[in-house]
């Protein structure tokens, strides 16, 4: 699919992706779980084979979904679209409504994802979002019979952890084991799979916010998935685990609240982002604003370098040339490019890098030493994963902030994923995650 063929299908979702107002239609805010893809190529079985049926926004506009269908056998043929059947737990909360006919209803079977609407919510900017959506999934051990584990996703995932990009590891059995824990994964504050972001509606104007909506921060999506865990009820957290951002933000959402957190685990994320991380981000940004879509599949490819390692591309790729003559890792590049275009857009891609930017444990609290005590005060304990050949967040910037947490007096430990991946290993080396998070949760 050409660059100038999905802006002209994003150029109609922009009008038609959202059903109309009233009844009991589909949240405005709930979209299909896609091909949620990780960083980069690493696709479980589950994402492929979904993807035959749920990957295209073209799909998607043809849907019921877009045209405000919600008969259950439409739910059936989409299960990841899903009516939220829940409404703001704080009636004195300014804005609130009722998304539902049936006051306080139950939360949704485990497994499914959901959006919940989650009232005003003001950002660290004193920007206002009246309407926050949070999208996730809840599986295993129901809320309030069981000890919680939230899991974070990256840059461009979704809350389909347990179904898709951490699959292998979230089960019964698993690393993360759905029989002693309930897992629960959101969909990033600023994203589209679900949550409040550039696509979703803006009630000013009745259409999608795009490049209206505000600037957000990595404490921002870090406070927002609190916002949900406080009206599912969930108040204590036996784990808090993610990778890249995912792992920033689980930082932010232990430093929120620091006696709340048994432990966090973060994989590939140091205590701020380091500036080589930045310069990159500065360069896909300059892309994208000045190409559009088509910066943003080039702005991929120069991300997707990031994510792997000289090894890595060394093995796949030396030598190696298309039929055309085009050199394999050139085609490579843009088969990735033009699947991000599938399944994502420009605005969106520009908050959430934006957010990751802002990402400094330290700020406002005496450093990344003065942040750790926060943590060390509460007995939280932190394990930080770092990657070998990870040219994104180097193993230097992960045992440094290890460093800064046993400074802090907290009970902090290093531990490093051995592979020839890069960034991406957290995404892949099953069994070494699965040691690591064995020993996080005895």
């Amino acid at each position: 699919m050409s660059a100038a063929e999905i802006r002209r299908i994003h150029g109609e979702l922009g009008d038609s992706a959202h059903p109309a107002e009233g009844g009991d239609a589909l949240h405005p805010f709930v979209l299909p779980a896609a091909d949620f893809a990780p960083e980069g190529d690493f696709e479980p079985e589950s994402a492929i084979s979904r993807a035959q049926s749920v990957v295209s926004p073209s799909l998607f506009r043809n849907s019921a979904h877009a045209a405000g269908r919600t008969d259950s056998a439409h739910r059936g043929a989409h299960p990841f679209l899903v009516d939220d059947p829940g409404i703001s737990t704080a009636r004195d909360e300014p804005g609130f409504r009722s998304l539902s006919s049936v006051d306080n209803p139950p939360d949704p079977a485990t497994g499914k994802i959901v959006s919940r609407w989650l009232g005003r919510f003001t950002l660290e900017s004193g920007a206002v979002i009246p309407d926050l959506v949070v999208a996730y999934r809840h599986d295993g051990v129901p809320i309030g019979e069981g000890r919680q584990i939230l899991v974070v996703h990256a840059l461009t995932g979704s809350a389909d952890a347990a179904g898709d990009w951490w699959a292998p590891i979230i089960g019964e059995g698993q690393a993360i084991d759905t029989e002693k824990y309930g897992v629960i994964c959101m969909n990033l504050l600023g994203s589209r799979y679900g949550t409040s972001g550039p696509i979703s509606r803006n009630p000013a104007t009745g259409k999608p916010y795009g490049k209206a909506f505000p600037r957000i921060t990595v404490r921002d999506q870090a406070r927002a998935q609190w916002r949900l865990l406080d009206a599912l009820g969930i108040g204590k957290l036996a784990l808090a685990v993610g990778g890249s951002v995912g792992g920033m933000v689980a930082l932010e959402v232990a430093l929120e609240r620091p006696g709340e957190i048994s432990r966090v685990l973060p994989i590939a994320a140091p205590a701020r982002i380091g500036q080589l991380a930045v310069s990159w981000d500065h360069l896909q940004l300059e892309i994208v604003d000045k190409l559009g879509l088509d910066g943003l599949d080039l702005a991929r490819q120069l991300a997707i370098t990031t994510y792997r390692s000289e090894i890595d591309f060394e093995q796949r790729f030396a030598g190696r040339v298309e039929p055309d003559g085009t050199p394999s890792v050139v085609s490579y590049l843009r088969h990735q490019g033009r699947k991000l275009l599938e399944r994502f857009d420009e605005d969106t891609y520009r908050v959430l890098i934006r957010a990751m930017d802002t990402h400094d444990i330290g700020r406002d609290r005496g450093g990344p030493v003065g942040a750790m005590r926060r943590l060390a005060a509460y007995g939280t304990r932190l394990t930080g994963v770092g990657i070998e050949g990870d040219i994104l967040y180097g193993t230097n910037q992960v045992q440094a902030m290890v460093d800064a947490a046993n400074e802090a007096g907290m009970d902090a430990a290093y531990r490093e994923i051995l592979s020839t991946k890069g960034h991406d290993a957290f995404l892949v080396e099953w069994d070494q995650l699965k040691t690591i998070l064995a020993e996080a949760l005895k």
